[in-house]
């Protein structure tokens, strides 16, 4: 096996190249997690996986309840399925509340603050209401609780990982919040081992071939229990070693040289790329560099035949959809018309049409 292999592999496990899957529920679910901070690009994330619905009907799934973005892992937001919301946030809280000790005594955050924060967002949001940020700081401080600083991001976080709230039903352009017993009433409930072991098949499975420490980059697990959920599904994976580093997959998908004539145009903070601790498989080291700010801003990428060849971003005008593209390398003409077809990809999904300018060479 190679670092290009690995790299082809990656588009077919995750659903990039050849997608098999039919709904926004079922593709994160597949995925375990999807990084989630910026909700417009996100969407993209789930809609490059599943070409044939557009953004207003991966929107719908969201309003509905089907997917939630919430604070999960190592924390940032991410979207999960309705079905593994609790297990995941079971799992996964008690590293983020350790991480998040320190910050929160100094923004005076106590248990005790925590818990009235919490009686008052179920007491305005009881009734299956989508509350604004906004609103719910407004509220907070009539009842006594300061949101001044971070201390409102912090709250809200908290009550998250507790599993009080939840995202709600999108207000306009607005993101809001729920109550995660309303939006999601039917709980699904597993032992820790249970909730490793399914984590990692599901990791390993979705995002291989992948290494150890690339899952505990993603899972932001203790290294003790993320290589504890390894071991445990090491009878069902197939591992591979190069320059002394085991790659780890499941044998679902036959084993690909490369993908000939593949562009996709894929969002920020896309899984294909953030989701591992060692990139070098589909960016090179210089490269990255321009993918990746130095304080963590992970840029729209251009993928040709799984290997990051430059930067593309979106501007939307009245009628069509400006795609900009910066490459790092030059490209022949044959990949020119091939980034062309991903940039239609994207229109349809926008319900636009799109014009593509090239920036530079």
């Amino acid at each position: 096996m190679t670092h290009t292999t690995i790299a082809s592999l990656r588009l077919l496990n995750q659903q990039i190249a050849t997608p098999r899957l039919k709904t926004a529920k079922e593709l994160v679910s597949w995925m375990g997690a999807m990084q989630a901070q910026d909700y417009n690009h996100a969407k993209w994330a789930i809609g490059v996986r599943l070409p044939h619905l557009t953004e207003i009907q991966i929107e719908t799934a969201f309003n509905k309840g089907e997917i939630i973005r919430t604070h999960l892992m190592r924390p940032t937001w991410h979207f999960v399925s309705a079905n593994d919301i609790y297990w995941m946030l079971e799992l996964t809280a008690p590293q983020i509340k350790s991480a998040m000790k320190s910050r929160n005594r100094e923004l005076g955050l106590t248990e005790s603050v925590f818990g009235k924060s919490q009686e008052i967002l179920v007491k305005v949001l009881e009734g299956n209401k989508s509350i604004t940020r906004d609103e719910l700081s407004v509220q907070l401080n009539k009842y006594g609780i300061s949101t001044d600083g971070q201390r409102l991001p912090h709250i809200l976080m908290e009550a998250e990982i507790d599993r009080i709230i939840c995202s709600g039903q999108i207000q306009g352009k607005k993101q809001t919040y729920a109550l995660l017993s309303e939006r999601v009433p039917k709980k699904v409930i597993l032992t820790k081992e249970e909730a490793l072991a399914k984590l990692a098949k599901t990791y390993f499975t979705s995002h291989g071939p992948a290494t150890l420490p690339d899952f505990i980059w993603w899972s932001g697990l203790p290294v003790t229990d993320a290589r504890k959920a390894l071991e445990m599904n090491k009878p069902t994976l197939i591992s591979e070693t190069i320059d002394t580093e085991t790659y780890w997959f499941a044998d679902t998908v036959s084993t690909p040289s490369t993908i000939p004539d593949s562009v996709y145009l894929l969002p920020a903070f896309d899984e294909y790329l953030i989701s591992y601790k060692n990139r070098r498989a589909a960016i090179s080291i210089d490269h990255h560099k321009k993918a990746v700010s130095n304080n963590g801003i992970f840029w729209p990428i251009i993928v040709v035949n799984g290997q990051i060849s430059g930067l593309w971003k979106r501007t939307v005008k009245k009628d069509t959809v400006l795609i900009e593209l910066d490459h790092f390398r030059p490209h022949d003409q044959k990949e020119v018309q091939l980034i062309g077809k991903a940039a239609e990809t994207f229109g349809r999904y926008t319900e636009t049409k799109t014009e593509v300018k090239i920036n530079k060479t």
